[in-house]
Formats: C-alpha cells, structure tokens, sequence
C-alpha cells in the first residue's frame, strides 16, 4: 500500500487483532472501514501504532487532491464530530480513513474536558 499524503510503502501495524498501516514516511495511519474506532477502545493501542509527533503529521496538513490507498476512491477531509478539532481525511467509497501522525493519539485520549463539551453542546441546538 502507498501513502496516499507522502507516497511512501505502509506497512502493517496490529493491536489485538485490530489493524492499521503505518506509513513509513510521513507516519499517518490508514483504517479499513471503522476500525480507527475498535483499536481506539483498546488500552495502550495509541502508542503502539502512533508513535509519531503530532508536529510532524501537521507538516502534511495542506497536502490536497489524493486518493484512498486502498481502493484508489476520492478522498475528503472530515472533522470527528466529538472532537471537531481533529481533521482525518475519509474515502468516500470505501470509507477508509486516514489520520496524520499525531491524530490518532488525540483520538483515543478523548478526554474529560472534551466530553463535557459534548455535553452542553447538545442543550445550545
């Protein structure tokens, strides 16, 4: 598999029986459909696969028109609705998705100060 940010070769990263791909230059991480979502309920998941600094993911912030690496579909950039900071890139076929070194990690920390945010969002509307 190709990078679809860096264009380098990803190789595989495994937690539990849960995988991803771990670019080997930009470090961002690729996951098959949902599963950013079973690896992050995982305990310690986050430094096992995103052991890369979040600055260096940032550096590929303004990397535009790639497509998805595994089915060569359009990518879009999406927010994670809970934690609207963080931007992931997302396939719009098979709907991979593709998280900048760093973000990852930010992801599975979602924390006190985030939740209650959540909450009291949902009374503004």
């Amino acid at each position: 598999m190709i990078c679809p940010k860096c264009r380098s070769s990803m190789y595989a990263v495994e937690v539990e029986g849960h995988a991803a791909e771990r670019c080997a230059g930009c470090e961002g991480l690729w996951f098959e459909l949902r599963e950013q979502e079973h690896l992050k309920d995982i305990n310690g998941s986050a430094a096992a696969i995103d052991c890369a600094d979040a600055a260096k993911g940032r550096l590929y912030n303004n990397v535009r028109n790639y497509n998805c690496p595994s089915c060569g579909g359009p990518m879009v950039k999406m927010v994670v609705p809970e934690q609207p900071h963080i931007q992931i890139e997302q396939c719009g076929v098979c709907h991979g998705a593709f998280f900048d070194a760093g973000e990852f990690t930010d992801y599975a920390e979602f924390t006190l100060g985030e939740r209650i945010k959540l909450f009291f969002s949902t009374f503004r509307k």
